[in-house]
């Protein structure tokens, strides 16, 4: 890998420690004005909600133009829904300006990596995405969780710039500024992104061409044999994954008995067996290996519902940490894959865009779902044993699609498209 790479891995790194941070600090403002519980997953509804709303437009907007400039652009969107909640705004609206920028910034993050790098180096390329995305997210909940401690906003409340008054005189606020300067930093490592290359499509002015396209786009990738499973793979990982962030808080309060500051570090333990995870993939999985690896989506479903049987902390850590690699494994190919069949198929922007409307549809869907089980107030413990036996059904169900594809047709062929 060179210099250009290890760029787009700290402009990421940093907006990704942001992204999570200020979920943490989101939490604690909810939960500072006593919002009602069923909002802190709604959180991420508002979020993701751009992503679905605008898959059609975001993937053509990254292949209009050169990727560090649509990244850097993105970034200016996030530190925007800051100030936002900085100066007052509903967290839940002002979360969703955040999200606006995270859905622009998506397909210019992964479709760079096709523009940049030769398909051979791409499931590599996304290990060492994944794992230092990972690094950011255990970070960022560790950040975000410190800046709601009381012992470190208390200090950092009371160091004063000479000569300045910041104005900044409560633990949201300071939490909020400091997000804010993580996003100045990824825009700032954007700016130093190289120049692939590749020749860039204008953007369309008619918005029912853009439509047309994507849904063209769409059902192509359902429609492919290796695009279809990676892509249904990726889609039910991260619903899994986001709805998995609140189910980790919500029961390390009630099985562990640990306060948000605290809870919010063993969504990092999860992260590091991700990176585990993902690290190991690279090293072991090749491109065409990489549909081998869906039985461990079944075994992460069910390795889940052990939740329900720990009271300690100390059995807590290293049952997160095998979730978290029995998930990290089984997606970084997955993920490789798919951009794979994306590139060949429609072009990287196009590709991301699609892969984000069907993740992030399967977020607004799950996490929806447990806003719901928490507004009928149904012990966390139930709502465990179902989210583990949904998560290995479905990874069942994509296994045995795939198993009927290959009997109709030799799937290697699929892959000599471009693997060669």
């Amino acid at each position: 890998m060179n210099r250009g790479f290890y760029i787009i891995m700290a402009a990421q790194f940093f907006s990704a420690l942001a992204d999570n941070a200020l979920l943490i600090a989101a939490i604690a403002m909810l939960r500072d004005m006593q919002a009602p519980q069923s909002h802190e997953p709604l959180l991420k509804l508002f979020f993701t909600v751009s992503y679905v709303l605008l898959a059609a437009f975001v993937g053509a907007f990254a292949d209009s133009m050169p990727k560090w400039r649509v990244m850097f652009i993105s970034n200016g969107i996030k530190v925007l829904g800051c100030a936002m909640m900085f100066f007052g705004f509903n967290p839940l609206a002002a979360y969703a300006v955040v999200g606006l920028g995270a859905a622009a910034y998506s397909p210019a993050k992964y479709g760079i990596l096709t523009e940049y790098l030769p398909h051979r180096l791409l499931v590599v390329a996304n290990g060492w995405i994944e794992g230092l995305t990972v690094a950011a997210i255990i970070l960022g909940t560790g950040v975000g969780g410190a800046l709601i401690n009381p012992k470190v906003s208390s200090a950092l409340l009371a160091f004063d710039f000479p000569l300045i008054d910041t104005g900044i005189d409560t633990v949201p606020e300071m939490s909020l500024a400091i997000v804010a300067v993580l996003y100045v930093l990824a825009a700032l490592f954007n700016l130093y992104i190289p120049e692939t290359g590749v020749d860039h499509k204008p953007l369309s002015n008619n918005p029912l061409y853009l439509f047309h396209d994507f849904y063209h786009c769409l059902r192509l990738l359902w429609r492919d044999r290796l695009g279809q499973i990676s892509l249904a793979v990726t889609t039910l990982f991260w619903g899994a994954g986001a709805t998995l962030q609140f189910i980790v808080l919500k029961w390390a309060e009630v099985a562990l008995h640990l306060d948000l500051s605290k809870a919010s570090l063993l969504q990092g333990v999860t992260a590091i067996g991700i990176a585990v995870g993902a690290v190991l993939a690279a090293k072991m999985i090749s491109l065409r290996r990489s549909v081998r690896v869906i039985p461990l989506g079944i075994a992460m479903g069910l390795v889940v519902i052990g939740m329900n049987l720990v009271r300690e902390v100390w059995i807590a850590v290293p049952l997160l940490i095998l979730i978290g690699a029995l998930a990290g494994f089984f997606v970084v190919p997955m993920n490789a894959l798919l951009q794979h069949r994306g590139h060949i198929l429609m072009g990287a922007g196009h590709s991301i865009a699609v892969q984000n409307f069907n993740e992030n549809l399967s977020i607004l869907v799950m996490t929806g779902l447990y806003a719901i089980l928490v507004l009928a107030n149904l012990s966390i413990y139930t709502v465990i044993t179902c989210f583990g036996l949904f998560v290995a059904g479905m990874m069942f169900w994509v296994k045995r699609i795939h198993e009927a594809n290959q009997r109709d047709r030799d799937d290697v062929s699929l892959l000599d498209d471009g693997c060669h």
